[in-house]
């Protein structure tokens, strides 16, 4: 039966606001058979009461709330995968903040991505996206509070792929992850 000759590969693609991670994860998992997408944003917009949103200061609710959508992510991961689906799950981690997510997929092959766009092109990014309900201008201060935060030497040290992406286009991108 196609798709379960063996798990596929469980990506968990990270970077700030802006970096493409739902865009990268979308056009990679065109590149195979069988792909499922789990944004984290998409799965907190599921909540349709007493939703907590992200905000610098790490209110204990919205931090709930994401370890549920992770708890989720990996679960719906795993079925995946077992059946022989890659799947890409993206969110803004950092290496110290996947831990919960890895020990749900143990025994899955996984690879952790950052993809690293310099600041004003994730701004760039962020002012021309259209798959959001809300103005992304709102997301400017979170995006500026964030990227600082995020170094990718870490990440590298951590064993993750990173990928500078600022100057590739999405397929180039794409080409770059798979040739990892």
């Amino acid at each position: 039966m196609p798709g379960q000759s063996g798990p596929g590969t469980v990506w968990i693609i990270t970077g700030g606001p802006g970096a493409g991670k739902s865009t990268v994860s979308r056009a990679l998992l065109r590149r195979f058979e069988f792909g499922l997408h789990l944004a984290i944003d998409d799965l907190n917009d599921l909540v349709v009461s007493g939703r907590a949103y992200p905000s610098m200061d790490h209110p204990p609710e919205a931090a709930r709330q994401f370890a549920l959508a992770h708890r989720a992510a990996a679960h719906h991961a795993r079925l995946y995968a077992e059946a022989g689906f890659e799947v890409a799950i993206d969110d803004v981690l950092w290496p110290t903040s996947i831990h919960a997510l890895l020990a749900a997929l143990d025994g899955l092959p996984t690879r952790v991505v950052l993809l690293a766009p310099n600041f004003n092109t994730a701004l760039a990014r962020n002012a021309a996206r259209t798959n959001k309900t809300y103005d992304t201008a709102t997301l400017i201060p979170l995006m500026e509070g964030v990227y600082p935060s995020i170094q990718p030497g870490e990440y590298a040290t951590a064993g993750w792929t990173v990928l500078d992406t600022s100057g590739l286009t999405l397929e180039e991108t794409v080409d770059a992850l798979l040739s990892e």
